[in-house]
C-alpha cells in the first residue's frame, strides 16, 4: 500500500510522528508475523523541501511527484492557537498548492485521510461536501459554520466517507491510521494496537466539555447559563428561549447551527457533564446525583451515562480513581 503523509508548515508533531510510528509498526510487524503482506510504504511529501513543526522541528519532505497515484494520502493537523489563526492559514499559498494536489490525487482515484485540525484542509477542498465527517470537537462550531454543506458527527472518533476517512482530535491521529491498518488487515491492525498500547475509539464524546463548544457563539453561551441553572427543574424548551428573550424556532436553528443538536440534547450533555464529575466526588449515590441533574430515578441517569458515554456508573468511577 503506497501511502503519502502530507505534511504542511506548522504540522501537529505528535499527529504526524503517531502516524509514522503506526505505519512503521505494521510494516514491521507484518514482515515478521504475516510473511510481509501487507506492507506500507510511507512517503512525507509535501510542497515545501522542509518543513518547520509547531514545536519547530525541521522535517525532510519529499517533492511530490505530478504522477503520482498512491493508494492513500494523510493530512495531518496543522496547529493553530484560535479558529481565526487556523482560517487564516487556511489561505497560505502552501496550503491552496497542497489542495490542488489532494484534488488531483482524489480524481485519480486515492483515497483521502485527514485528522483533527487536518480535516479543515480537506473540507476547504470541497471534497467533504455532502460527506460524513468529523473534525476535533473543540472546532466543531466553527466547521459547521464554514463548511454548511459537510455532515459533521463530532460525537464520533472516526468516520469514513466516499472519499476516504476522517478521524477526530489530537489522538485521532492515531486512530485515523489504526483505521487503514484495518482495512488492509483487521489481525494486522489488532496486533499494533496492542504493541502501541492503543485501540481504535469509536467516540468523542467522553472528552467533549461543552462549556468549550458555549463559547462559539453569545446565544449558545447564554443557553447554557440558563441550562446550567435550571438543571434539576428539566428542560422547557419555551422556558429557555423566553428567557433568552427569543424564539423557540430562533434557539433551535441556533444549536443546530452551532453545535449540530437541539436544545434538549445539549442540556442533556450538560446533565451528564454534571453527573459526571459528582460521580467523581465522594458522598453522592446515584439516586441522589439523579435527583440533583433533574432525573427521576437512578436507573433513568445510568442509561443516559451508557448512551452518551458508552460507559456505566462503576466504570466512570472507575476511570477516575
Amino acid at each position: 500500500m503506497q501511502i503519502i503523509v502530507l505534511a504542511l508548515e506548522g504540522v501537529f508533531d505528535t499527529g504526524l510522528s503517531v502516524i509514522l510510528d503506526a505505519f512503521a509498526t505494521a510494516t514491521s510487524l507484518s514482515a515478521q508475523l504475516f510473511g510481509g503482506t501487507p506492507r506500507f510504504d510511507v512517503t512525507t511529501a509535501g510542497v515545501r523541501r522542509k518543513v518547520r513543526t509547531a514545536q519547530g522541528l525541521t522535517v525532510p519532505i519529499q517533492a511530490i511527484k505530478p504522477a503520482s497515484k498512491p493508494d492513500w494520502v494523510i493530512v495531518p493537523a496543522v496547529i493553530a492557537g484560535s479558529p481565526a489563526e487556523l482560517f487564516a492559514k487556511l489561505e497560505r499559498p502552501d496550503v491552496r498548492e497542497a489542495q490542488s494536489h489532494l484534488l488531483k490525487w482524489s480524481a485519480k482515484g486515492s483515497r483521502i485521510g485527514a485528522a483533527c485540525m487536518g480535516t479543515f484542509v480537506l473540507a476547504e477542498t470541497g471534497l467533504l461536501d455532502r460527506q460524513e465527517a468529523t473534525t476535533t470537537w473543540s472546532l466543531a462550531p466553527f466547521f459547521r459554520q464554514r463548511f454548511p454543506h459537510v455532515q459533521l458527527d463530532d460525537s464520533r472518533m472516526v468516520v469514513p466517507c466516499d472519499i476516504g476517512v476522517t478521524a477526530g482530535s489530537a489522538m485521532g491521529h492515531l486512530d485515523l491510521a489504526l483505521w487503514i491498518i484495518r482495512q488492509a488487515s483487521p489481525e494486522l491492525a489488532h496486533t499494533v494496537s496492542r504493541y502501541l498500547t492503543a485501540d481504535l475509539r469509536s467516540s468523542q464524546a467522553p472528552f467533549i466539555i461543552p462549556n468549550h463548544l458555549a463559547q462559539a457563539d453569545p446565544m449558545i453561551r447564554s443557553f447554557e447559563r440558563w441550562a446550567r441553572q435550571n438543571l434539576k427543574d428539566g428542560f422547557s424548551l419555551q422556558n429557555a428561549s423566553k428567557a433568552l428573550a427569543t424564539s423557540a424556532r430562533t434557539l433551535q436553528r441556533r444549536c443546530d447551527a452551532i453545535l449540530g443538536k437541539s436544545p434538549l440534547a445539549y442540556f442533556q450533555d450538560l446533565r451528564v457533564e454534571h453527573a459526571q464529575s459528582l460521580l467523581h466526588g465522594e458522598g453522592h449515590d446515584v439516586e441522589a446525583i439523579a435527583a440533583e441533574v433533574g432525573y427521576a430515578d437512578g436507573a433513568t441517569l445510568r442509561t443516559l451515562l451508557r448512551n452518551r458515554l458508552g460507559r456505566g456508573v462503576r466504570e466512570i468511577r472507575a476511570g477516575f480513581e
